[in-house]
């Protein structure tokens, strides 16, 4: 029997499982779902019966994973001027990167993470070379001794594909693909390749789609007598003497039409949006508080979000595994029900064209009562992690004109740090909350705080509700903590503390409390 195959239980089978992990952070193999991921399976059917359904995320790994590349069944093209006319696929590359500012070891941080985007696109990495330079050359990007040398490489390694790690100019990427005379791109094209594989919502791949576009635009090139295909004039027609050139080119006529789908996207996405702004605006009337998990990709933002809900969302161990936004409901210690959103992950040097695509989905942040920032702790710079993902959520903020939420610093996957290593983490974030979103180490202490961060956001109330108004009072308590309650002729009196929404939603009945020692009956911030 394969490892993908639905199993049934018995009690000794539930009880031999009982010690497994609750949440995993990968698959082991590519297709077939891991024995600690259907150890979390067994461990959700515990508290619902015996159902072997899968969850929805075990579901989309392993579609995710039914269609893998095979290296050495290249199609592309001799010519390789095609190159942005045709679909990328990798197989066999070398990185090459320039290293500017910063220490070695971040230059070689940044190789590392652009090695991994390259895997996690379906290729294999060959090589990868890096040159100090004061800035990148203005032809080739690495130089004309440095590209002649890559060349080299990529005769003796055998790659078709060189990746730069960094965004390059139209100019350079031609003049470098004539001199290593293989395909080249650079870090921005490998990321949309990426969301362009992992995209699975209709404003996902909207959103992505846009974001490829804009990128594309100032880099299309056409095949030399293609350029003027177009006749201007009558010569189309009917010729005569007087032909007055070539008319419309081709690539312009592929930039218009590029132009026109970029509009009819922007529409599309702007009316998703609103949907999007609909169902925010009906969370946020509930009353009920919400949690953004934001983070640098593959720090364990679903893992986490897993842990704390139940919920069987994707978890692959990739980078960008996640691009969808889910939102999932949950309890804490003190019984309040709160709203998890697992969002997009970041990267460092995020390109432009996907912040912007994105944007109504980096939107989420705003409304957010707490967000919770995941740090992957096993990472050799993990500040420069939180570094790139503040810099994203300022931006965010900024332009939305909302007070920035507050912040609760997670770091995950310390059952993957030495205990020195774990030692100087404490020491340089300690207000963080330190879990293992794989073992389940610090959940429950993780819960606890965010209780008490959110108890601190509410405020406290006195009202008189009529007894006609027991909804108000159910509301009161699912989403506060009580304080006093005793029954009156004109109603229920309360003392609660509960969040900004529902205490507004309770002003009306303010008037006849006596929240505060002066008698104005007025709720008031603690």
């Amino acid at each position: 029997m394969s490892k993908s195959e639905t199993y049934e239980f018995t009690p000794a089978d539930r009880s031999a499982e009982s010690a497994a992990d609750a949440v995993t952070t990968d698959a082991e193999e590519p297709g077939i779902v891991s024995d600690d991921v259907r150890s979390e399976s067994v461990v959700r059917r515990e508290g619902s019966g015996w159902s072997t359904d899968p969850t929805t995320g075990e579901l989309q790994l392993a579609d995710r994973s039914s269609l893998r590349r095979v290296a050495g069944l290249s199609t592309e093209l001799a010519d390789i001027t095609e190159v942005e006319y045709r679909q990328l696929r990798l197989e066999r590359v070398v990185l090459v990167g320039v290293w500017t500012t910063g220490t070695a070891m971040q230059a070689e941080a940044s190789m590392a993470e652009l090695a991994a985007l390259a895997e996690t696109a379906g290729s294999e990495v060959l090589e990868a070379l890096i040159q100090r330079r004061d800035r990148p050359d203005p032809a080739t990007y690495i130089g004309s001794g440095k590209a002649d040398e890559l060349r080299s490489v990529v005769l003796e390694t055998g790659a078709d594909t060189v990746i730069c790690d960094g965004e390059l100019t139209p100019a350079q990427l031609t003049a470098l693909e004539k001199v290593v005379k293989v395909k080249v791109i650079d870090r921005t094209a490998l990321i949309l390749d990426i969301f362009a594989q992992h995209a699975t919502s209709r404003e996902g791949k909207a959103q992505v789609s846009l974001a490829q576009m804009e990128y594309m635009l100032p880099r299309l090139r056409g095949w030399g007598e293609s350029m003027s295909r177009q006749a201007g004039g009558r010569a189309g027609s009917n010729g005569g003497v007087g032909l007055r050139g070539p008319g419309e080119t081709k690539i312009e006529t592929d930039r218009r039409r590029i132009r026109e789908r970029m509009a009819k996207l922007r529409r599309e996405i702007r009316d998703m949006k609103t949907a999007r702004d609909t169902m925010r605006a009906r969370r946020n009337s509930s009353g009920t508080p919400a949690i953004a998990i934001i983070g640098y990709t593959n720090a364990g933002k679903s893992s986490l979000m897993n842990s704390l809900t139940g919920s069987g969302v994707l978890v692959q161990d990739a980078l960008f595994a996640t691009l969808d936004p889910t939102t999932r409901r949950a309890q804490l210690e003190d019984g309040r029900e709160v709203v998890f959103t697992d969002t997009v992950g970041f990267v460092r040097h995020l390109p432009t064209q996907l912040v912007e695509a994105f944007r109504s989905t980096l939107e989420e942040v705003t409304g957010a009562d707490l967000l919770l920032h995941v740090v992957d702790g096993s990472d050799p710079l993990p500040a420069e992690q939180i570094k790139a993902v503040r810099e994203v959520v300022t931006d965010v903020i900024k332009e939305s004109g909302a007070p920035a939420p507050p912040e609760l610093l997670v770091v995950n996957k310390i059952d993957a740090i030495g205990p020195t290593d774990l030692t100087h983490l404490r020491a340089l974030l300690p207000d963080a909350s330190f879990v293992s979103a794989h073992r389940g180490q610090g959940i429950d202490a993780l819960r606890a705080r965010l209780a008490d961060l959110l108890g601190e956001l509410d405020v406290e109330i006195g009202v008189l509700l009529p007894y006609t108004r027991g909804d108000l009072l159910a509301r009161i308590h699912a989403d506060g903590r009580i304080l006093s309650s005793h029954h009156e002729e004109g109603g229920t009196r309360v003392r609660a503390r509960v969040p900004h929404a529902l205490a507004a939603a309770l002003a009306e009945y303010a008037h006849a409390g006596t929240a505060d020692a002066g008698g104005t009956g007025e709720y008031f911030s603690a």
